[in-house]
């Protein structure tokens, strides 16, 4: 699949995102879970268009039910909106999260955020990208200058007395913490350089897939919290950092 072509389709959903009435209309999936006529418009569009691209190729998706997924098969892995509270309230932290999977891997990742119209991209073996340009991590070294980006789970409250007090430990040991409610785009981010590290606490597939690719990319690190390998079809506690802190920030997880 030529990238440009996946850039351009992922591109053609803005129209569809900047709908005002359709991004309120609202129904609740959940505690602070949220789905809007947006996320279901985006979702069918690019069912659609991938199906006529790669009508071999299944997909894995947010808003519909995702069975009986094989290993060894390959899967666009979709978030038709990552940050849909932020849709919601006109908080423009809101992407398009695709990523390609074969196999075992991540093979291509797209991160669009329409408002800012920054485009992240990867392909494997080929580097990370900003808009065309290349991008890199901060490799920064010293802890206490770190500036690291951070998920609360807001579907899972029951777990925020674990969370929270992780949190207060990493803050109080670094230079600042940063949220914006995607991890899509906290942990393109970190590939960025505009953060150090992320985490979070079990996110879904659509999540994290297409991101972990830019990371990986960019020459940053990203994996479970028992440093394991992403599972990419399955749910996952996110952690992704540059190389050079990695370790250390692992050390303030729950063990």
């Amino acid at each position: 699949m030529n990238q440009q072509t996946l850039i351009e389709l992922v591109h053609s959903t803005k129209d569809i995102i900047m709908d005002k009435d359709m991004a309120r209309a609202v129904t609740v999936k959940g505690a602070a879970d949220y789905v809007t006529k947006v996320d279901f418009a985006v979702q069918e569009y690019l069912r659609a268009e991938l199906a006529k691209l790669a009508p071999d190729t299944g997909l894995l998706s947010e808003e519909q039910e995702n069975r009986n997924l094989n290993p060894s098969g390959s899967y666009w892995i979709l978030d038709p909106i990552d940050g849909t509270t932020n849709l919601i309230h006109d908080y423009q932290m809101s992407a398009v999260s695709l990523g390609l999977y074969e196999q075992g891997r991540m093979v291509q990742g797209v991160v669009y955020n329409p408002f800012t119209e920054e485009t992240f991209h990867a392909v494997l073996g080929e580097g990370a990208w900003l808009n065309g340009t290349p991008i890199q991590v901060s490799h920064q070294e010293a802890f206490d200058t770190c500036v690291i980006a951070f998920g609360s789970s807001p579907y899972e409250k029951d777990k925020a007395d674990m969370l929270f007090p992780m949190f207060r430990d990493i803050f109080v040991h670094t230079a600042d913490f940063r949220r914006s409610a995607s991890a899509a785009l906290d942990l393109c981010y970190v590939a960025a350089g505009r953060v150090d590290g992320f985490l979070e606490y079990n996110l879904k597939p659509w999540d994290y897939a297409a991101a972990s690719l830019i990371i990986q990319e960019a020459g940053g690190r990203i994996t479970d919290w028992t440093a394991n390998p992403v599972p990419y079809l399955a749910n996952s506690s996110i952690l992704s950092a540059t190389p050079e802190i990695y370790e250390r920030l692992r050390t303030f997880l729950p063990r």
